[in-house]
């Protein structure tokens, strides 16, 4: 169970898990601090976009951190169509080697982080959007053990550059996904 193989399973949880986002609910708060539903969308479809240019080592295009994605019809069938490219593009071996940035402003970061960090975004912006929205995440346990996987031998790093938050404890026999969710520094036990 790498993070490459589970780049296309996160990638369609976190679309299915988009679609189902009531539009309705976009301006209720996520377990993002300061961040509403809305927010949360926006960043994950802004961010899945760059993914896929930061694997084909190409700049960044589109829209910048400001653009309301949600105000388009069909955002949310658009996000799915867009995470279904970044997958695909990260299932390319050569998106793995060397180095690449998913901003375009410096010569990057090890690719297989880069990817890892994309498998994060789906995986715990994907809870982050479930719980938000008072569901179940429904991701596959691969996806959630590549998760964790990754997310245990870089979370420190991630830390130092303020992507993921501080631990928050939770019991070692809690499932997985509860323990990868607290990791990164969120509560597994948040409700809107």
């Amino acid at each position: 169970m790498s993070v490459q193989d589970q780049m296309l399973p996160a990638a369609e949880a976190a679309a299915r898990i988009m679609r189902e986002t009531p539009a309705d609910r976009l301006d209720d708060p996520s377990p993002c601090p300061g961040w509403s539903v809305r927010d949360l969308v926006n960043h994950l479809c802004l961010w899945n976009a760059r993914g896929e240019t930061a694997a084909r080592r190409q700049p960044p295009g589109g829209p910048g951190e400001d653009h309301d994605f949600t105000a388009e019809p069909d955002w949310a069938d658009r996000f799915a169509e867009q995470a279904r490219g970044t997958a695909e593009a990260w299932d390319d071996p050569a998106a793995w080697e060397g180095k690449t940035s998913l901003s375009g402003l410096s010569e990057g970061m090890p690719a297989p982080f880069v990817g890892g960090l994309l498998l994060s975004e789906l995986v715990l912006h994907g809870w982050d959007l479930a719980a938000a929205t008072g569901r179940e995440p429904g991701f596959a346990p691969e996806t959630v053990q590549a998760e964790w996987d990754y997310l245990v031998t870089t979370v420190e790093l991630g830390r130092r550059y303020k992507v993921f938050g501080e631990e928050v404890p939770v019991a070692a026999d809690a499932p997985l996904l509860d323990r990868v969710v607290g990791l990164s520094g969120r509560d597994p036990r948040w409700t809107p």
